[in-house]
């Protein structure tokens, strides 16, 4: 028999109706063992609502200051002990108290924004009759933050040896001083890789709200298809880019010993979703242009000087600069004379001046500015290697559209083309280049 390790999302443990429908897509398939959960997400039949994990976000803020969380915890509660009553799991009121009080004590901001998974998986276990585990006796930090793979697949695989159905919440894992310690926003998606290749799973499936994988946010492109197949590499640029199906960490645990990642509807369990493999035959897939994701909120630090090129050290010198303000970069176009480095306005912040400042200092450059309000746009797909004429197309059809491109960006693995436009461009890029790729051409 094979191993199926399963990642639900938000949106489809949001309410108690949501978790029959998990119930029944694990009853449906003995393999399905290993269960991976996030706190409940937002119901949209309900107005104003909000996600579990956002709210005690709220209830950390509020206790910083001083305040009564009270008014939100309350919501927490409420949701967690609906959700209970309905599936005639026990138990949760006296959980939900024993956060409240140790809340009330002080925790860190990583303790409380975990307990929604916590919460939510032991409901979960209670529910289905499985063992829970907690992520903090399996999923290790080391000092630097990242992962410690050795202890954490090792430890892993003693916890989930044996019969039955296991339930862990994602999200955390816990550090070498025993503090809890979680992932970025969606890292309940890392978690589930972590658990898949520690497990040594055939299939990594991601239950969500949606189809798969689609070529284009269909926010913007509500027309946008389906993407069948796609490879790790595809799919963490979509993913960085903003395709929001899939956190872009979550492909480094199963890439390495080559786990496919199927994405489902939790609400439509029989359709095809999207598969994340190794490698697929370019060659014979008739999408050139796999997808195309972009995400606002980008900025511009442009530095020019005469002769830049001949000068040794320079670009170290201003990676200096960025390093001691703890800003990282995305992408570094250059030419002879000048050099810029495209970072995210949060990573900026109200550093500006300062950077500016220090910049020229070190470099006596002659120009040193920031330019704000850049989108960025990726169009991706491994086929375009073998396809003349990509760039063409997609600059054609920004152009029809009368839209400046103010960047380029293109890698020698020509696995994509990034351009960067003004924020008020962004949608009608994206469109544009979707028809152009997607409408056959006459």
């Amino acid at each position: 028999m094979g191993v199926k390790v399963c990642k639900f999302g938000g949106t489809s443990l949001a309410d108690a109706q949501q978790i029959r429908k998990v119930a029944e897509i694990l009853a449906a398939d003995e393999e399905r063992r290993f269960i991976v959960v996030s706190a409940p997400g937002t119901r949209p039949h309900v107005s104003g609502d909000r996600k579990i994990t956002d709210l005690l976000l709220l209830c950390h803020q509020l206790a910083e200051q001083g305040l009564d969380i009270a008014p939100a915890f309350n919501r927490v509660r409420e949701r967690f002990e609906g959700i209970a009553a309905a599936l005639g799991v026990r138990g949760v009121p006296a959980w939900l108290d024993e956060v409240e009080t140790q809340v009330a004590a002080g925790v860190s901001r990583d303790w409380l924004a975990s307990r929604g998974e916590y919460l939510n998986a032991r409901l979960m276990a209670a529910y289905l009759d499985a063992r829970f585990v907690d992520a903090t006796a399996g999923i290790f930090f080391r000092r630097d933050g990242r992962l410690n793979e050795e202890k954490t697949y090792s430890t892993l695989a003693e916890r989930l040896r044996g019969d039955g159905r296991f339930v862990i919440p994602g999200f955390y894992g816990v550090d070498p001083q025993g503090n809890i310690k979680t992932f970025p926003r969606g890292g309940s998606d890392i978690t589930g890789a972590i658990v898949a290749r520690a497990v040594g799973a055939d299939v990594y499936e991601n239950w969500t709200d949606v189809p798969g994988i689609l070529m284009a946010d269909p926010r913007i492109v509500p027309e946008a298809q389906p993407i069948r197949e796609l490879t790790y590499r595809e799919m963490r640029e979509l993913s960085y880019m903003g395709a929001s199906a899939l956190q872009h960490e979550a492909v480094f645990p199963v890439r390495d010993v080559g786990i496919p990642i199927h994405i489902c509807n939790t609400n439509d369990p029989a359709a095809p979703g999207t598969w994340v493999v190794r490698e697929r035959d370019v060659r014979r897939t008739p999408q050139v242009v796999i997808g195309i994701a972009g995400r606002v909120g980008f900025c511009l630090i442009f530095i020019e000087k005469a002769m830049m090129n001949q000068e040794r050290g320079f670009a170290r010198k201003v990676l200096t600069v960025l390093e001691t303000h703890n800003i990282s970069f995305d992408h570094s176009p250059t030419s002879i004379d000048s050099m810029s480095f495209i970072i995210s306005e949060e990573e900026l912040n109200n550093k500006e001046d300062e950077v500016v400042e220090e910049i020229k200092r070190v470099t006596q450059a002659e120009i040193v500015e920031v330019i704000h309000d850049l989108a960025l746009i990726a169009t991706v797909g491994l086929g375009m290697a073998y396809e003349p004429g990509i760039s063409g197309r997609l600059f054609g059809a920004l152009r029809e559209e009368r839209i400046n491109v103010r960047v380029i960006i293109q890698g020698a693995s020509e696995i994509n083309i990034i351009i960067g436009v003004a924020t008020a461009d962004f949608e009608r890029a994206v469109r544009a280049i979707y028809r152009a790729f997607i409408t056959p051409c006459a």
